[in-house]
């Protein structure tokens, strides 16, 4: 199949049984409440895209997500190691589980997202909106929180940047 174009091809070429989608360049595209079980969107260019609830599962390894809205969106245990998710919103999305390893949160708004298990070892999250999301358990090691905004953030027994466990 060829790549798709535009929103409505991609998700036409989903239903026909198509998985692989990596490297596609979608930006701004409306995909709003896509269901995307087992999707491949390595490297993909989905900057400014509205995946407002939408469902997705699988590889979104080094896709750009820049300026995305991804407001209640279900992530859980996608891989988006190296994404660029810079000024994302992502605000009550589930990312629980997930491995965002080495991934660029720069300004992205994470308020109430549940981040509960999830890999940040490296990531940035330099000025990020962390305001009341769930971190227990999540791996913080080496990641940058500086001048993050956590207020209400529940950081239960999450391994922080230097190493040390919250209890």
């Amino acid at each position: 199949m060829t790549n798709p174009t535009d929103a409505q091809q991609l998700l036409q070429q989903y239903q026909q049984g198509e998985r692989n989608f990596a490297g596609v360049e979608l930006c701004n595209a409306d995909l709003t409440g896509a269901w995307l079980s087992g999707v491949n969107l390595q490297g993909a260019v989905l900057s400014g895209a509205v995946l407002v609830g939408a469902n997705l599962s699988g590889q979104l390894q080094g896709a750009s997500l820049t300026g995305a809205l991804l407001n209640r969106a279900n992530l859980s245990g996608v891989d988006l190691r190296g994404a660029s998710l810079i000024g994302a919103n992502l605000q009550g999305v589930n990312l629980s589980g997930a491995n965002l390893q080495g991934a660029n949160l720069q300004g992205a708004n994470l308020t109430f997202a549940n981040l509960r298990e999830a890999n940040l070892t490296d990531a940035n999250l330099n000025s990020a909106n962390l305001a009341g999301a769930n971190l227990k358990q999540a791996n913080l090691r080496g990641a940058d929180l500086n001048k993050a905004r956590m207020v209400s953030a529940d950081f239960s027994q999450a391994t922080m940047p230097d190493g040390t466990v919250q209890a």
